[in-house]
């Protein structure tokens, strides 16, 4: 697999604390965790029991998904159905800068310019908006905070694995 073991997702969970300066954290999800979150879809509330592994799950919080994408770096887009790839023709959008590189050598050096045509579209792929077994990566950010902060919970992740 080209990031992880099948059954495996990466979260990334964005801290929506002011204090912590927008802050995301690592977390792997596996196993019984993993199943709850297929069938999910990019805007759905998580409970935070499901994130994590061991002592450093998330209860008490409450994470909506924004995002993800699959095993070969392909991101999940809100406005398709589905957990298909699909090919769309995009504008500037979820996926897509909307902008062409030019290189040309310029005093003889080889210098790089963007150019941002007007209506300028390209087809792209895209996963639906639902989590699936091909699934590899979640983006999540927190709604509701827990009693312990979360920079508390997932710091003794980095104590431990230091010894």
């Amino acid at each position: 697999m080209a990031t992880g073991q099948q059954g495996e997702l990466v979260a990334v969970v964005n801290d929506t604390n002011p204090k912590s300066n927008g802050r995301a954290y690592s977390l792997k999800i596996s196993g019984n965790n993993h199943s709850q979150l297929l069938g999910k879809k990019i805007g759905d509330v998580v409970d935070g029991i499901f994130v994590g592994e061991g002592d450093q799950t998330l209860s008490g919080y409450k994470l909506q998904i924004t995002g993800g994408s699959d095993k070969t770096g392909t991101p999940l887009r809100r406005d398709l159905e589905g957990g298909s790839r699909q090919s769309i023709l995009v504008t500037a959008s979820t996926g897509f800068k909307g902008h062409s590189l030019v290189f040309k050598n310029k005093g003889g050096e080889k210098k790089r310019f963007r150019y941002k045509p007007n209506g300028l579209r390209m087809r792209r792929n895209f996963r639906g908006n639902t989590i699936t077994q091909d699934t590899r990566q979640v983006n999540l950010k927190v709604i509701e905070s827990g009693k312990k902060a979360l920079s508390d919970i997932l710091a003794s992740e980095s104590e431990e694995t230091s010894e």
